[in-house]
């Protein structure tokens, strides 16, 4: 039986959301490491590229600025960006669906198949948070001079609200197996009323992962500097080591919130805790 309390019998607090986060964290992190690192991995696929294309010259050429820029019309690396955005949403999809079978003591096994037949969906999300996105940024990209300054102020705060009120839709199109529309509208259901809340509760959660990410990037520059002996290329392929590393370690943490926000905002906005409560002494 899961030693995790999910999901919740009551709404939790900011400092109990973070704290379900990080016990959901403890208990599914090693299971779900390898799909991690997968995941992480697959995002660098275009970097590691580009590392073995033009890493040296961009580290000890002059000319790094052109050197990028010709990178970036490679059409390997656009292919090998674009691969590797899908792979990482699967591989992420795959690390929530196996923390969800740990914390829910449901059958452990097969989430990287469920990943994939929900990998058309995952694309189409992802599309459609692109154009949302994009569309509160043309009417500023339209115009000019003080209006424009006062749209994009304007773009920005409704990105801001927006980001954090669809916030909530993979982990609903994952978990309830719902299509884009309906876990984009359904998000924004269940995060009306609770911006505030939630900003706070990603802002401390932000700021812990940047305080970890800072102490190992420190540590590992300080090698870095020490064992390449002043190859830049060297210090280069190091800090791509890192960046997996670190990825690999914080990804299971976003699901881990993700799950724990997703439970927390049910039982506010659905009644999930009565629910439960009724099915207990039945």
């Amino acid at each position: 039986m899961s030693i995790v309390p999910y999901p919740p019998q009551r709404p939790l607090s900011v400092g109990e959301v973070l704290d379900l986060s990080f016990r959901i964290y403890r208990v599914t992190f090693a299971k779900c490491l390898l799909f991690a690192t997968c995941g992480v991995i697959a995002g660098q696929l275009a970097g590691i590229y580009a590392l073995i294309r033009g890493g040296r010259n961009l580290a000890q050429s002059s000319a790094g600025a052109a050197a990028m820029l010709a990178l970036m019309q490679d059409r390997t690396l656009v292919a090998l960006y674009i691969v590797g955005l899908v792979l990482t949403l699967i591989f992420y999809a795959a690390v929530l669906l196996r923390q969800r079978a740990i914390i829910s003591d449901g059958a452990v096994g097969g989430e990287l198949t469920a990943a994939l037949r929900r990998g058309p969906a995952l694309v189409g999300l992802l599309i459609l948070i692109g154009l949302g996105l994009l569309a509160c940024c043309v009417p500023a990209l339209l115009t000019s001079g003080t209006l424009r300054a006062l749209l994009i102020v304007a773009a920005l705060l409704v990105l801001g609200y927006a980001l954090v009120a669809i916030s909530c839709a993979m982990t609903v199109l994952l978990v309830e197996d719902a299509g884009p529309a309906a876990s984009l509208a359904r998000s924004w259901r269940l995060t009306t009323g609770s911006f505030w809340r939630l900003s706070v509760i990603y802002t401390v959660a932000l700021i812990i992962l940047i305080a970890l990410e800072l102490v190992i990037g420190s540590v590992a520059g300080f090698l870095a500097g020490a064992l390449a002996h002043g190859d830049l290329a060297v210090v280069t392929a190091f800090a791509e080591v890192i960046g997996i590393i670190l990825g690999a370690l914080v990804t299971p943490f976003y699901g881990a919130l993700a799950l724990a926000v997703l439970a927390d905002l049910r039982v506010r906005k659905e009644g999930a805790d009565l629910a439960q409560r009724i099915s207990a002494t039945a």
